[in-house]
């Protein structure tokens, strides 16, 4: 068992460029291989999960060459270039492959099985199974089409009208994917707005994609019409950099530059729900890369924050925040409180009991809901033994939870880590005074 031992920090200086960007990673590599030619994808991001979205493509025959720096060179293929793969695919613990892959195999002609580790098929997958089958799609899966190993038999797709009962951008995503191979214009409406790097990247590349606020409107390329290649570098992740904000905030006398990071609008929620709690961000050197918008973030440690109540809309664009948010609101003056926040009981664990239970264990004051949690701020957090539950965003928010608390944390699994921030424990290491 891999545990990680941390004790209060006196402060935090210094300058970071978190890891590239997880979501925008899996896309690139998807996009770049059902693209007709060579794309390079720069700075991409070499952790559990992307690889799981390239080996899946590998075994199908693309050609994907590691340079140097994190770049990759990807053959693509065409939108039906894709082969048969010999052996079933392994998504490992990565909701996004499993997900988006499943819109393109449910428009290529052959025969696919998807599965994953433990916690993956857990997840519920009937989300994208059932609006798959509507576009035609052969697909079934575990108890009652609900849960992974998954059977997928690609068939010709037809469009469709479709409301998306949950804001998920893996759906949505998974579903403009499958478009792109059907018969017509395919219509997905959103309940609320959710990160849109699937739809920036297609337009960067030629496809026939249409954006008015909810609805998405994605015509199949049908005849000849094939995906232009991508050259594309990924920006700094701003889930990973929300973890080096929030330390710079609790953490007396810090001080921390983030350098790099992608600060697309559907991903920043946390930085509107900061402003609110009075902390002391500073967004610098704003610039385009690659058709998204990036920015050094300069923070440091917050005089006074103030508790917030979060819910509605927002919550999309905070989602991979939770956990961390959550360590800020033990810090923050009053009772914060996040409701409608109930998709994170179906993450890579149930984020909400997991945050719960832990945050009881070193001294915090909660009360959990079916939907979220309510927080008491100013709390004299404790150190002691606290579980990630396999799951890298938990592992983290324990991490900073743990600099300002009392002794020493030990983190048990810390290794899940891996899944999306290699180097977490040592970057933080480097900026710890």
């Amino acid at each position: 068992m891999e545990r990680a031992e941390l004790t209060k920090a006196g402060s935090l200086k210094g300058e970071i460029t978190p890891p590239p960007d997880k979501s925008i990673s899996h896309r690139a590599v998807m996009l770049a291989s059902i693209a007709e030619g060579k794309s390079i994808v720069r700075n991409f991001l070499r952790a559990e999960d992307p690889m799981s979205t390239m080996n899946a493509f590998r075994s199908m025959g693309i050609e994907i060459e590691k340079k140097a720096g994190n770049e990759l060179i990807i053959n693509g293929k065409g939108l039906h270039g894709l082969k048969e793969p010999f052996e079933v695919i392994n998504c490992g613990n990565s909701g996004t492959t499993v997900r988006l892959i499943s819109g393109i195999l449910s428009g290529n002609p052959f025969f696919s099985v998807l599965t994953g580790d433990d916690s993956l098929k857990q997840r519920p997958m009937a989300r994208v199974i059932n609006p798959l089958k509507e576009m035609g799609a052969g697909i079934s899966a575990r108890n009652g089409d609900k849960y992974l190993p998954m059977a997928i038999k690609g068939r010709r797709l037809k469009a469709i009208d479709y409301k998306m009962p949950v804001a998920s951008a893996q759906v949505k995503s998974c579903l403009i994917l499958a478009g792109l191979y059907a018969d017509g214009t395919t219509t997905i409406t959103e309940l609320q707005k959710s990160r849109d790097h699937t739809e920036r990247m297609l337009k960067s590349m030629g496809a026939d994609i249409e954006i008015d606020s909810l609805v998405i409107k994605v015509k199949g390329c049908s005849g000849k019409k094939e995906l232009n290649p991508i050259d594309v570098t990924v920006p700094s992740d701003f889930s990973s950099a929300a973890f080096f904000i929030a330390a710079a905030l609790i953490i007396p006398n810090s001080e921390i530059s983030i350098k790099n990071v992608g600060i697309n609008p559907t991903r920043t929620g946390l930085l509107d729900v900061l402003k609110k709690m009075g902390a002391d961000i500073e967004i610098e050197n704003i610039r385009d890369v690659s058709g998204e918008p990036v920015a050094d973030i300069h923070c440091k440690t917050a005089g006074n924050l103030k508790a917030v109540k979060i819910s509605g809309d927002i919550m999309p664009s905070l989602i991979d925040e939770f956990p961390i948010l959550c360590v800020l609101a033990t810090q923050a003056e009053g009772v914060t409180e996040i409701r409608g926040a109930e998709e994170l009981r179906v993450k890579e664990s149930d984020r909400i009991k997991a945050m719960a239970s832990e945050l009881k264990k070193i001294g915090v004051e909660l009360e959990e809901y079916p939907d979220g949690i309510s927080i008491k701020g100013k709390a004299s957090m404790k150190g002691d033994i606290v579980e990630s539950y396999h799951d890298h965003r938990i592992a983290m928010s324990l991490a900073i939870a743990a600099l300002a608390a009392q002794g020493t944390t030990t983190i048990n699994n810390s290794s899940c880590v891996d899944i999306s921030f290699p180097e977490f424990f040592e970057e933080l290491k480097k900026l710890t005074r």
